[in-house]
């Protein structure tokens, strides 16, 4: 009887915990700016790879090589497509580079890469100045990526973006070394 009486006030405790401290959601981005740049004009340009989180290590194990990532995205041949090239600069100095096509979903941020039907790219925004969080879906996996305007944000960015994606179940977090120049 004391078991049960006991597991009942921990379940409720459980209950009454789980309603105060929620994880907070993280925001996507809108379609339209704050200066009212239609999406995805505000984010072209230059972007860096700073962390990534996921619930396993496996689901981080394509970036366990790399030293850095410098992307730049650009407006693609049609009004739908943005083209993202990466140069991936590797632990052993190694440059290598990377092409990809994402898919605008009408009405949305969400992006969609070509040639990888079950890839999904969800874009939110982040506290950090210059920053973005996208959350990547696919065939078995399910990772979030920090990247910014710099290749070195303030730390604080990096422990907010940790913070948050552990509390959504990502137990696995990287963080690139960034200790070589970046590919050119």
């Amino acid at each position: 009887m004391f078991h049960q009486i006991w597991a009942a006030l921990l379940y409720l405790y459980g209950i009454l915990l789980n309603s105060i401290y929620q994880c907070p959601e993280p925001s996507h981005l809108t379609t339209q700016d704050v200066d009212g740049k239609e999406f995805p004009e505000p984010h072209l340009g230059q972007w860096h790879f700073i962390a990534g989180a996921a619930p396993t290590k496996e689901e981080l194990a394509t970036f366990d090589p790399v030293d850095n990532i410098v992307f730049n995205m650009a407006a693609g041949s049609a009004p739908t497509q943005l083209q993202l090239r990466a140069t991936i600069r590797t632990k052993t100095g190694s440059c290598v580079p990377r092409e990809w096509i994402y898919h605008l979903t009408e009405g949305s941020t969400d992006l969609r890469t070509e040639g990888r039907p079950d890839m999904k790219t969800e874009l939110f925004s982040s506290s950090c100045p210059g920053g973005i969080m996208l959350k990547e879906t696919g065939q078995g996996y399910q990772r979030f990526l920090l990247y910014n305007r710099s290749p070195y944000p303030p730390e604080k960015c990096v422990e907010e973006f940790q913070s948050l994606t552990s509390c959504l179940d990502s137990k696995a977090f990287l963080l690139t070394p960034r200790k070589q120049e970046a590919c050119k």
